[in-house]
């Protein structure tokens, strides 16, 4: 049998202005979401879409899920093939096509750039992308590919 796990979250719009939804122009698309003993997130919609830009959306989280969940699982079989990371930065772009239904996201390419310890380490480092990418349980869940597009160096 497959182990489950369960994630709850807590949204709450926080973006009546006293009318409620009365008109589209009426309310804001501010949120808050909340995770049980963590810090509150911020969110609204894009500002494409009426959103706060200074709020995250869900188009930006998505994409930093997918970042982030990629970064754990390399980090994590990097550390099982002796190759020691010294650096991690992704700079994650997602890509989302609106229509007239609504829209969907074509693609996500990961950018991370990564450091290792020694000039022995990179290949292997290299190659791990691909690892990190089949584990991942959020690239696993969606619909679009999720591509990278990873560059490593050595530590000076």
């Amino acid at each position: 049998m497959d182990k489950k796990h369960l994630y709850e979250v807590i949204v709450e719009w926080t973006g009546n202005k006293g009318e409620g939804t009365k008109a589209y122009q009426a309310y804001e698309r501010s949120h808050v979401i909340r995770v049980n003993n963590k810090a509150d997130i911020l969110g609204s919609s894009d500002p494409a879409f009426r959103g706060d830009p200074t709020k995250h959306n869900p188009e930006e989280m998505l994409v930093s899920s997918l970042s982030t969940c990629h970064m754990l699982w390399y980090l994590h079989l990097c550390a099982s093939a002796g190759v020691v990371v010294t650096k991690y930065l992704d700079k994650a772009e997602g890509v989302m096509a609106e229509t007239a239904e609504g829209g969907h996201f074509v693609e996500v390419i990961l950018k991370p750039e990564v450091e290792v310890l020694d000039h022995s380490m990179l290949a292997k480092a290299e190659a791990i992308h691909s690892d990190a990418n089949k584990h991942c349980f959020i690239a696993n869940s969606v619909n679009f590919p999720v591509r990278h597009k990873a560059t490593t160096r050595v530590r000076k």
